[in-house]
């Protein structure tokens, strides 16, 4: 569905590239623009894969182009703004101001080439007193209050601000943004803030919270852990995820455990509702992970166990019939070698994931610029 249209990518790291790596799935043309100081930093993190490049970073730039570009240099700048020309789409993950310095604001960008749709990625957004600050995924999520939510606040083993927070909504709103070009002929400014898209994840507890004023934090909301029918509990060897949240389920689970006098207890909250999360443990503490996934794939309950994601690659049937990975082969002189890899969330007719490696850095440069740096 994106087949002509040219993405111009200086992001770095995991935010921007996986939002253009979106793009490229469903069919956009995607050129890294890197700097002539090694360019993306994802490139490095080990372990790297047989042309010295590292496998994150094939990962979030399957079949992309790249080119090396010194924008604090006027001649670089000349080359961007000359690639601009023909682009539909710049990304960018700077901190807010960066590209100002060398006259390349987004609004400056959408004056030169009114078509143009610039989106600019960043952690506190592009307005306001903290957007010069540093931060990581876990620290949106905590400015954010997502982790203010959870009983005792721990990392998150995935990353949700860069994604959900970032990439995400980049794509969406890029993908609106081309919709509106291609009706008015004229391009956007798109300000992604990590921070800002993390709080839009809380809709459901502060929309609680706004009726019932009753707290949301420590571990006391609905699906932050505060009922019996949505948590985690311990097996013998692993862990099992209870998501009994309607009576349709939460009642056979009652029953099937042997617990029929707890089928109208699943939202009790407080010290009553730990007494059913205790009752609720005793049993599934004394069966392995194995017995239990078993038992409960008879059942409809809403119970999944705890896999790791070598068992979902390997193991579990139904997502290995999705065809989650999408294989690609990298080599240099001596060695070849051919990886799987994840998919982006895209599935619909006619699309095809790229299946090419991620590009060398400056790998395009004679193809794509008009001069040499």
């Amino acid at each position: 569905p994106l087949e002509g249209v040219k993405v111009l990518d200086l992001s770095r790291l995991l935010p921007g590239p996986f939002c253009t790596q979106i793009l490229k799935d469903l069919g956009a043309e995607v050129i890294k623009v890197e700097d002539t100081e090694g360019g993306d930093y994802c490139r490095y993190y080990p372990p790297l894969c047989a042309d010295g490049n590292s496998v994150i970073f094939h990962a979030l730039n399957r079949g992309k182009k790249s080119v090396v570009i010194n924008l604090k240099k006027a001649e670089g700048r000349a080359q961007f703004l000359e690639m601009c020309k023909t682009a539909d789409v710049v990304v960018e993950s700077f901190r807010p101001g960066v590209l100002a310095k060398f006259g390349l604001s987004p609004d400056e960008l959408l004056r030169l080439h009114p078509h143009l749709i610039v989106c600019s990625i960043s952690g506190y957004g592009q307005t306001g007193p903290d957007i010069l600050k540093a931060g990581h995924d876990n620290n949106y999520l905590a400015r954010a209050g997502v982790f203010a939510l959870m009983k005792e606040p721990t990392i998150l083993p995935v990353q949700v601000a860069d994604i959900c927070g970032g990439a995400l909504p980049g794509a969406i709103q890029i993908l609106a943004a081309l919709r509106k070009k291609e009706k008015t002929g004229k391009g956007s400014i798109i300000d992604v803030s990590m921070v800002d898209n993390c709080y839009s994840l809380l809709t459901m507890p502060l929309a609680r919270h706004a009726i019932t004023k009753e707290s949301i934090t420590g571990g006391t909301d609905l699906l932050a852990g505060g009922v019996p029918c949505y948590g985690v509990y311990a097996t013998k060897d692993g862990h099992i995820t209870v998501g009994s949240l309607e009576p349709k389920f939460w009642k056979p689970l009652c029953k099937a455990l042997q617990l029929p006098h707890l089928a109208d207890k699943q939202f009790v909250q407080g010290a009553d509702g730990e007494k059913v999360k205790q009752e609720l443990q005793s049993v599934l503490s004394k069966h392995d992970t194995k017995h239990w996934k078993d038992f409960f794939n008879k059942l409809d309950c809403a119970v999944e166990v705890v896999q790791s994601p070598i068992d979902v690659c390997k193991n579990d049937e139904q997502l290995k019939s999705r065809e989650l990975n999408v294989a690609i082969t990298i080599s240099d002189n001596h060695n070849k070698e051919t990886i799987e890899l994840p998919k982006t969330p895209i599935r619909m007719t006619g699309i095809k994931h790229s299946n090419e490696r991620g590009p060398l850095l400056g790998e395009h440069n004679k193809l794509l610029l008009k001069s040499k740096l």
